[in-house]
């Protein structure tokens, strides 16, 4: 197993393992990805996968820089967008790889931070997030409303 940049010919997977997470936003995967390989995402800005020995993706985390972030004082902070292993590849240590791989990547462009979020019901997600040196900065309830 190993980690890499995303490509073009991932894709496919890509949008399988976005829709295991994200299930309940399916249909914008495709045309997000395809966004993030036109340089035109605002959500994404590197992708990392983790692949097996047969360079099949088998997992991910999506970066962004974040002009803000909870508990942070520095005008931009890479931020931990989506962070995926397939279910039967878990407990092998790819989602320590992926996270390590994003730190490193952060580090090269010069931040001294590394963002993330869960769902307050992702009791597992949290536990994670601490396991990995991420400190609970806020817990906040998010609200938007559409002006017609």
């Amino acid at each position: 197993m190993s980690i890499r940049p995303a490509r073009q010919t991932d894709l496919p997977r890509w949008v399988e393992m976005r829709s295991q997470l994200w299930p309940d936003s399916a249909e914008d995967h495709l045309p997000e990805l395809r966004q993030y390989f036109d340089d035109t995402s605002i959500d994404i800005v590197e992708t990392l996968i983790a692949v097996d020995d047969q360079d099949v993706p088998v997992g991910f985390i999506e970066l962004n820089i974040r002009n803000f972030a909870e508990g942070s004082r520095s005008a931009e902070v890479p931020y931990v967008e989506g962070w995926f292993v397939d279910q039967r590849c878990r407990g092998q240590g790819l989602g320590k790889a992926l996270m390590q791989a994003a730190e490193s990547w952060a580090r090269e462009k010069g931040y001294f931070e590394l963002a993330s979020d869960t769902e307050l019901d992702n009791t597992l997600s949290q536990t994670i997030h601490k396991c990995m040196g991420f400190v609970e900065t806020e817990r906040v309830v998010c609200y938007l409303k559409p002006l017609k």
